[in-house]
């Protein structure tokens, strides 16, 4: 409500240079027509209000002579004003044919008109039409579209959004659709037999084809009913509905017992069960024939909402789907406007009441037409919202005497009206609520309607994030919204393109740093969000699109409090560079325990005074610093390969450094003691094997 408001305050200016260019532009056409029609819609009237031909008046004098009325149109070109209101008439299509014919007819000043005398009247309206209102009226549209859309940008991502490239609004645009869905629970197969016939039934890709086949032939049986039908039509209809509503209930119960409880927490089951019960209801109550506080027939209507069971079938037709997501976007800010116009015509309706409620009924004022009670105003406004007959309205509500008597009743004016009043009250309506609230509802259509074709241009659809969301609950069964990390390389090759990335993947889960909380679980938002922007590819850093950033982080938090409370350990990028480290520490160990066997075999004669010699600790020495050595070239040979690769990489060797590091001062340790010192890092190692 806000946004609407906002948007047509803000539009003020530019609505009133719209008005401005009409008035000038409508000013030429004004003067061109008091030119060209001024006095000449004048015309002779016999006593029971019929034109009469030119063989009989052929000019005023002629009129007057034989007693006849000599009058002028309601609506001419006399002068500039009512100039301006014949061209609103014109404009608005509402009377134009008859100020058009009153133009074509016309002979001239006091002469009585003939049909089609002037021809070239025509061509005046034409011009006027093509460049006055088509081109003119337009503009109101495109001012308040512009508007609104502005305005919706800076309530909905700020003035931030604003100042975003084209990649990062793509980049923006495809965040918002991330809250859209959560991971939902899979729904197990029964291990009883006779349930998980259910179960399979209800799934079955068949079964639902079925039931939209039979969906379009109630369609085609409620289409053939009609007024004053034969009983055997009514009878077959009758028996068809039983039979519809029974395989329908059917169709319920093998769903429940198949899908358990799990059946009622789908909103689209919850609608068929809905309606089986009001079809089983309505036959119950037509049968047995009691009276109820409400009509059965009013009961049979509900089956028409089987109908809407159809719309399933827009998950197969992305036009359509295109169309229904703008209109169910668009409804809130629908209803909006519609509010606002409904206190724009609460304030007319007093205004009417209070200038126009004891106006005399005659022409287009009735019993039903007029403005004497608030609903009755209320009722004729929202008629002329639409522009329908304002006209014709106008007219009656500008009556002068002697057709009316200015004092009824004894009241100002008597049951006369106002015409200039009646003009401002209905010129200003008109434009505020046909011509500007009305045009509201183009622009929030136009724009949501775009909004839902820039998504399917950014490459990521609805269709890519279900599908995402059916693969995770392979993975993640329960909907807890964690994978464990061991998954996420076989998860993310079972995607389809543009999400999907085949095996090998690794470089790719390293290069997206996903943060791996305690137990090595990932969060389904993390790794959605790393996967897009895989896809949309290098996104600009500006301190306006980190701030956007901090926003949507905040939503996502209130969307997935689980993630919120991550207690986060690690992340891809660390476990490549450690398992990077523990493999070159595991790698040396075997070059140590390859060479210590090799001097075991050399020395085999006398092992047991190897071992009490000190020959014995400087073959071990000999190995650790043979080990010293490996790990040592190893770290180089890391250094020199992050030094040729991205920054990104650059860190892995320090990381090996600190993980080794220690390991390296091994042959400075005290012989002493040497073979615990060995155990131990032989055990150091294993445990890193089976971490990593």
């Amino acid at each position: 409500m806000r946004i609407v408001v906002n948007a047509l305050m803000y539009a003020i200016p530019s609505i009133f240079n719209v008005l401005l260019v009409c008035l000038v532009f409508w000013l030429i056409f004004s003067i061109m027509g008091v030119q060209f029609f001024g006095g000449k819609f004048f015309k002779c009237l016999d006593d029971d209000g019929e034109l009469l031909p030119v063989t009989e008046v052929n000019d005023k004098d002629d009129c007057i002579k034989q007693n006849y009325t000599w009058i002028n149109s309601k609506i001419t070109f006399d002068h500039v004003g009512m100039g301006y209101l014949a061209l609103l008439q014109v404009a608005t299509f509402e009377g134009w044919m008859e100020v058009m014919a009153d133009a074509v007819d016309a002979r001239g000043v006091d002469l009585q008109p003939q049909r089609e005398a002037n021809l070239y009247a025509y061509i005046y309206f034409v011009i006027f039409i093509v460049c006055g209102s088509f081109f003119t009226l337009n503009l109101f549209i495109g001012v308040i579209i512009d508007n609104f859309n502005m305005l919706k940008k800076k309530y909905e991502g700020g003035v931030l959004e604003m100042f975003l490239t084209e990649s990062q609004k793509h980049y923006y645009t495809a965040m918002k659709k991330l809250g859209r869905k959560k991971p939902q629970k899979v729904i197990k197969r029964p291990i009883n037999h006779f349930l998980a016939m259910f179960y399979d039934l209800s799934n079955s890709r068949r079964f639902e084809i079925a039931i939209f086949v039979l969906i379009f032939l109630n369609m085609l049986t409620m289409g053939i009913e009609h007024y004053n039908q034969p009983h055997s039509v009514f009878f077959i209809l009758e028996v068809s509905n039983a039979f519809f509503t029974t395989v329908f209930g059917l169709e319920a119960i093998v769903k429940i017992i198949g899908l358990r409880y799990h059946y009622f927490t789908v909103p689209w089951n919850v609608f068929d069960f809905l309606l089986v019960l009001a079809s089983i209801f309505g036959i119950l109550m037509e049968d047995i024939m009691i009276d109820l506080p409400i009509s059965p027939t009013l009961l049979r209507v509900v089956r028409v909402f089987r109908i809407g069971r159809i719309l399933r079938l827009i998950k197969a037709a992305k036009g359509i789907r295109k169309l229904l997501f703008a209109l169910v976007v668009s409804l809130p800010a629908l209803f909006n406007i519609g509010a606002l116009l409904g206190l724009i015509t609460f304030i007319y309706a007093i205004l009417g009441m209070s200038l126009f409620g004891h106006v005399k009924l005659q022409g287009a004022l009735d019993d039903m037409v007029n403005f004497q009670t608030f609903g009755r105003s209320m009722q004729l406004l929202f008629r002329l919202m639409t522009s329908a007959g304002w006209n014709d309205v106008l007219e009656s509500l500008m009556i002068q005497p002697p057709d009316c008597d200015p004092f009824f009743n004894k009241q100002t004016n008597g049951d006369c009206g106002h015409p200039l009043l009646a003009i401002t009250y209905f010129t200003s309506f008109i434009i505020i609520s046909y011509m500007i609230v009305i045009n509201m509802y183009i622009a929030i259509i136009l724009e949501n309607f775009n909004q839902a074709h820039q998504e399917e241009e950014i490459g990521i659809v609805e269709d890519d994030l279900e599908m995402f969301y059916i693969r995770w609950s392979k993975y993640d069964p329960h909907a807890t919204q964690f994978i464990h990390f061991g998954q996420l390389s076989d998860f993310i090759a079972s995607l389809d393109p543009p999400l999907g990335i085949s095996k090998p993947n690794t470089v790719a889960l390293v290069s997206f740093n996903l943060p791996i909380s305690r137990g090595n679980k990932i969060h389904c938002l993390d790794i959605l969000h790393a996967l897009v922007k895989h896809v949309l590819g290098h996104v600009e850093e500006t301190d306006n699109f980190k701030q956007l950033q901090e926003q949507m982080d905040v939503k996502f938090k209130k969307q997935f409090p689980t993630r919120k409370e991550l207690e986060i350990v690690s992340s891809t990028r660390i476990w490549k560079r450690q398992e990077k480290a523990a493999k070159t520490i595991q790698n040396a160990w075997r070059e140590y325990q390859r060479m210590k066997k090799e001097k075991e075999r050399s020395n085999s004669g006398d092992s047991m005074t190897q071992t009490s010699s000190p020959g014995g600790w400087q073959s071990k020495l000999s190995a650790l610093n043979f080990f010293h050595l490996q790990v040592s070239r190893r770290g180089t040979q890391c250094s020199s390969r992050a030094s040729s690769r991205k920054s990104s990489r650059a860190s892995d060797a320090s990381d090996l450094s600190e993980l080794a590091g220690p390991w390296l001062n091994l042959p400075l340790m005290l012989v002493s003691g040497a073979d615990d010192v060995v155990k131990d890092i032989k055990q150091q190692s294993e445990e890193l094997g089976k971490r990593y």
